[in-house]
């Protein structure tokens, strides 16, 4: 092979890695898009649990939904008021109220209120229980199955399990609704942190049949909304519920109600630490 022939195929290689890389160069400036410094402002003060609790997926995507996609300014739970401030800073706007919520469980039946039906042997998940006969191995198929799905969802180790039943410790809990999502019985819900005065129970069941399946369980009976002066409960679906909005946790509902299923959250709080110690 000829000088000529080695080379005349190295120039050509030269000039196509020229050409094409002046190609990238141009296509490069052409069809730049500039990214709006606001959404790595807006990242860079994020909290970066990637909880999904804002509805976004990850810190990531909320900071270029707000920038972008006109999201609100008060959507990450982790944050808080002062962080809904500080992106409404970044963003230019008036800062939008951010109401602190925790989880709560509205269910109280425990293995010595509510009796299990089958000792169940499987996948300690409670997405995984649910597969069983009735739907659950408890005999109150509206309960908390107590094998900790929730507890290994939650990033901020708010949640435990204390006797069979999931328990929130209100000082980590930031309302970013990882566990209520998870809980394939709807057990788990998210509730105002001012709201102190909550029905603890699950049921959709007659009366009857929930005193026949668990001690502490809505009965249906509508007293609480008849004691109710601020029109705050209703009875749906056989299960009394608390409006938050007209609430004022004076605790009337909560003497009046036979089966003792209405509560303050606070001392329900206590009481579970109580049997954690």
């Amino acid at each position: 092979m000829t000088f000529i022939g080695v080379l005349y195929p190295l120039l050509v290689m030269g000039v196509l890695g020229l050409a094409f890389g002046a190609l990238l160069a141009f296509a490069s400036i052409k069809f730049f898009v500039k990214v709006d410094e606001r959404v790595s402002k807006i990242r860079e003060i994020l909290p970066g649990a990637n909880c999904g609790g804002c509805g976004y997926p990850g810190c990531d995507g909320y900071a270029d939904s707000i920038v972008n996609g006109g999201a609100a300014t008060n959507r990450c739970a982790a944050g808080g008021a002062s962080l809904a401030a500080g992106i409404a800073s970044i963003m230019g706007v008036a800062a939008e109220e951010a109401v602190p919520k925790i989880a709560f469980r509205k269910c109280n039946g425990s293995p010595d209120a509510s009796a299990r039906n089958a000792a169940y042997v499987g996948i300690g998940d409670c997405r995984s229980a649910v597969v069983v006969p009735s739907g659950s191995p408890n005999s109150c198929p509206f309960g908390c199955l107590g094998l900790g799905t929730c507890t290994k969802v939650c990033l901020f180790g708010a949640l435990s399990i204390v006797n069979g039943l999931s328990c929130i410790d209100i000082d980590k809990c930031v309302g970013c609704g990882a566990c209520v999502s998870a809980c394939p019985k709807s057990v788990l819900t998210l509730i105002p942190k001012t709201s102190n005065i909550q029905v603890i129970c699950n049921s959709k069941w007659r009366g009857p049949d929930v005193k026949r399946v668990c001690s502490v369980g809505c009965i249906g009976c509508g007293i609480c909304a008849r004691a109710c002066q601020a029109g705050a409960i209703t009875v749906e679906g056989n299960l009394a519920k608390i409006d938050p909005a007209k609430c004022t946790n004076c605790g009337a509902c909560a003497e009046k109600c036979p089966a003792k299923c209405i509560g303050c959250v606070v001392l329900k709080r206590e009481e579970e630490e109580k049997k954690i110690a």
